[in-house]
C-alpha cells in the first residue's frame, strides 16, 4: 500500500505531466499544420477536418479518464 506521502507527490506531479504532453501535442499539430499548408489549398481543408475530429476524440478520452 502506497504511503500518503507518495499520493501526494504524485498529485503534485500530475499537472506538470499534463502540461508536457499538451505541448508536445500541441507542436506536432503545428508541425502537420505548416507541412499540409505548403501542400496546398485542398490538401489543408481536409487536414482541418482530419485533426478536428482528432482533436475532438482525445478531449473525450480526456473526460471519460477524468471521470474515473
Amino acid at each position: 500500500m502506497p504511503s500518503l506521502s507518495a499520493d501526494a507527490l504524485f498529485g503534485l506531479l500530475l499537472p506538470f505531466w499534463q502540461l508536457v504532453l499538451g505541448v508536445a501535442v500541441l507542436v506536432f499539430v503545428l508541425g502537420a499544420a505548416v507541412k499540409l499548408a505548403g501542400r496546398g489549398r485542398s490538401r489543408m481543408n481536409t487536414a482541418i477536418v482530419v485533426t478536428g475530429t482528432a482533436l475532438l476524440g482525445l478531449m473525450a478520452i480526456g473526460v471519460i479518464a477524468a471521470s474515473r
